[in-house]
């Protein structure tokens, strides 16, 4: 039983402002927003509830602009992935959202 408050926050303020013009886009981006938002509440609710990537797969982007510890893969419907990275101290924990991408990126990204 996690007995700290869990936040979700977006890494950077333009991955933000993507996420909320979803709302706004046609059919494909708004369900990509639901899509989004649900996982948000369920990380609210369990952090580690993706799948953990291992280290040897991270993109060196991802350690060098947001120095992460770790790496976990939430998987969206249609095909998307949310990739995002869990801080914890001792009066709380992040779950900070490094991006999200279609299938096709994503294995480009992590060379499957």
């Amino acid at each position: 039983m996690i007995d700290k408050p869990i936040y979700v926050s977006f890494a950077n303020p333009k991955l933000e402002k993507d996420f909320e013009k979803l709302k706004k886009g046609k059919f494909e981006d708004k369900q990509l927003y639901e899509f989004i938002e649900r996982a948000i509440s369920d990380l609210k609710k369990k952090p580690m509830c993706g799948v953990k990537i291992p280290r040897i797969l991270w993109p060196r982007g991802y350690i060098k602009n947001y120095q992460i510890k770790n790496l976990w893969k939430y998987d969206l419907p249609d095909g998307w992935r949310l990739l995002y990275s869990i801080f914890e101290n001792e009066v709380m924990i992040i779950n900070l959202i490094l991006e999200w991408l279609p299938h096709k990126q994503y294995e480009r990204k992590f060379g499957y």
